[in-house]
């Protein structure tokens, strides 16, 4: 099932994505909860991002072409780091260059998942029962501020809009083989599987929930593979007036324009 947060008039809830419509839903999405009786038609309601994290925890380096493209050994462990809140936007939201740092944003397509549980010392063969789901993301990064300028990647990660989600989630999906791929301006740059990746979604959620407990509604970004901005010859970084799209099999599409801050 496709479960999508929107806004309706002054209303903002969950509903079932239907092929008219959306179906709303009765309940807690992060508890007990039915498809209702009442369908919006899609004309009439906006999609948001999927969710407003209480924590986006995001991995790096977890694709093999990705880790080869950077140079880089491939990790024995995941690779943890956060993105702040202010980072999360959704479908058609901009994406903002930031006065700041607004030379060298980059672009990672990223398989999420969506925590529907509190979670806390999850077995690898556990984890599916915490998982609500799945939706897109893309991981923006500021590269100057993160490679060069800093020494550790928060700035660089956590600029606002930096973390666009969506369109909705995917509750029934087999995430480990899954083609991912993300265009600029309608050329593809990325083109991969989830099959690449080094530490599947199951052993995410259990490693990470050694470490922290896991809230409903929390997502973890899965890493991005091979074909980012900063590795190419010359890079590739996002300019004001592109268009990004983020596509992955049995998800969906997420597409977000750049645009400099205001």
């Amino acid at each position: 099932m496709k479960i999508a947060r929107i806004k309706f008039e002054d209303m903002v809830t969950y509903a079932a994505v239907e092929e008219d419509g959306f179906r709303l839903l009765d309940g807690d999405v992060f508890g007990d909860w039915e498809p209702g009786n009442e369908t919006i038609p899609r004309s009439e309601a906006r999609l948001l991002a999927p969710v407003t994290p209480a924590q986006t925890v995001a991995i790096g380096l977890n694709y093999r072409g990705h880790a080869v493209e950077s140079n880089m050994e491939l990790p024995d462990h995941p690779l943890l780091f956060v993105k702040t809140c202010n980072t999360t936007t959704g479908p058609g939201g901009p994406i903002l260059l930031p006065k700041m740092a607004p030379d060298e944003v980059d672009y990672e397509a990223e398989l999420v998942i969506v925590i529907g549980k509190h979670a806390k010392h999850v077995p690898e063969d556990a984890a599916d029962e915490v998982i609500l789901g799945y939706t897109c993301g893309n991981d923006v990064s500021a590269r100057d501020c993160q490679i060069r300028y800093d020494g550790q990647w928060a700035r660089g990660k956590s600029f606002d809009t930096f973390a666009p989600l969506g369109p909705w989630i995917e509750t029934e999906v087999d995430a480990d083989n899954l083609d991912i791929q993300l265009t600029l301006n309608g050329n593809v740059m990325q083109k991969s599987s989830t099959s690449d990746l080094i530490f599947n979604c199951r052993q995410l959620v259990s490693f990470i929930s050694q470490c922290m407990t896991l809230l409903p509604g929390s997502i973890i970004m899965t890493g991005t593979p091979s074909g980012v901005g900063f590795t190419r010859k010359p890079p590739v970084y996002l300019q004001a007036g592109d268009t990004v799209t983020v596509e992955i099999e049995g998800i969906g599409t997420l597409t977000n324009p750049v645009q400099r801050e205001g």
